[in-house]
């Protein structure tokens, strides 16, 4: 009975596997699910991968199990009815509706057939207000609301709610997102410190007989070194918001990392970087580069838009011509010596069409700075190097 709603789910794009499937099935044999309250939330839980799967489930949800189909003309009554609300003692006593749950879906269709006109307070129609178990803001302890606000949160389904509307994964990162997609960061290799393997441990003491055998084996840790080049300054400070957040991110998650750097720039690194802007400390990038190694993935951040001139000259007074260089070539050289590298764009993809953006795409792949532009750009430094 249930395959109308697989089907549906899939047509709304949640995508929906067979196991995934047979897990939620499992779950209502085990008794888990025993309401439309109980399979919207466990369900959600099972099916969907992440958030932005919420609102497709929950327009799926609804045209599969709506109790109540309404015409245009008498939606619209419905909701004038219950635009105006009662007030209501905040100590009245909460009346329980004599109905189950199915009852109270049966019972609403009829009051929907028989109601012509709007009613506040009261204990039958639907309403505002009052002890009728339909409509919103009243004193039933169990009922369906209808619109509006809750009254004692008593209500076992709201009528067509969406929780999740319009959730986009192309909008701007917050510090949640950029946690969530740079956990994918990690490579897990076993060389820390030694611990108990119970699992080992269990089946080498079955294999001698119940004479107890330990056995050990090194924890796993990440062996990924993450540097964060961020620009600052100049065109950056519209994006310093969105930067901030994904520099809290990174630093919220700097644990799971074997080694976390954090350096500053103004519009492309070239002889030295800024390890604090406020006390003027710098560190020259020939240092940055001779510690870069295969393990290491870099971000950079920053519009990669500047005068042609800071991109393509070469810059370096009182060096050697041996050390002066462009930022270009700099570029080139970061990103040979740590190829697991990109670029994070806070400006918009169309914006791009820039001769200094161009160039610095095609030393490194880069990507918007927003969820889905981070998550590709995680993927891409997971690529063997």
């Amino acid at each position: 009975m249930f395959l109308p709603f697989l089907y549906r789910l899939r047509a709304e794009g949640v995508p929906v596997g067979v196991d995934t499937w047979r897990a939620l099935l499992d779950a209502m044999r085990l008794g888990l699910i025993g309401d439309l309250a109980s399979l919207h939330a466990i369900g959600r839980a099972v099916v969907c991968r992440s958030e932005s799967d919420f609102d497709a489930w929950d327009l799926a949800f609804a045209e599969t199990f709506r109790g109540v189909t309404l015409d245009a003309s008498l939606r619209g009554r419905l909701e004038a009815w219950l635009a105006r609300a009662v007030e209501r003692a905040a100590d009245a006593e909460r009346v329980d509706p004599s109905w189950d749950d199915d009852g109270l879906w049966d019972e609403l269709r009829k009051r929907l057939a028989e109601q012509k006109e709007a009613h506040h307070g009261g204990n039958h129609w639907i309403g505002t207000g009052g002890t009728s178990p339909f409509g919103h803001g009243g004193r039933a302890a169990r009922g369906i609301r209808i619109g509006g606000p809750g009254g004692g949160r008593g209500a076992i389904a709201v009528a067509d709610a969406r929780d999740w509307e319009a959730y986009r994964t192309d909008r701007a990162l917050d510090t949640r997102d950029g946690q969530v997609a740079l956990r994918a960061l990690r490579r897990l290799v076993r060389e820390g410190l030694w611990e108990l393997d119970l699992d080992a441990t269990i089946a080498r003491t079955a294999a001698e007989a119940g004479e107890i055998t330990l056995v050990e084996r090194r924890a796993r840790q990440n062996q990924v070194r993450l540097v964060l080049m961020l620009d600052v300054g100049g065109s950056m400070a519209p994006h310093a918001a969105r930067v901030e957040a994904l520099f809290t991110a990174v630093d919220r998650e700097a644990r799971i990392f074997r080694s976390f750097d954090v350096y500053c720039f103004h519009n492309v690194p070239t002889h030295h970087v800024w390890t604090e802007v406020e006390t003027n400390t710098r560190r020259s990038v020939q240092d940055i580069l001779l510690g870069l190694t295969l393990q290491h993935r870099v971000l950079y951040v920053g519009d990669a838009s500047m005068a042609p001139y800071e991109l393509f000259s070469e810059v370096g007074w009182g060096l050697d011509a041996a050390l002066r260089t462009s930022g270009i070539e700099q570029l080139r050289r970061l990103k040979a010596r740590a190829p697991a590298s990109v670029w994070l764009n806070p400006d918009p993809s169309p914006w791009w069409d820039h001769p200094t953006v161009r160039a610095i795409g095609e030393v490194m792949p880069m990507f918007e700075l927003t969820v889905d532009g981070l998550r590709a750009a995680v993927q891409r430094l997971r690529r063997p190097v």
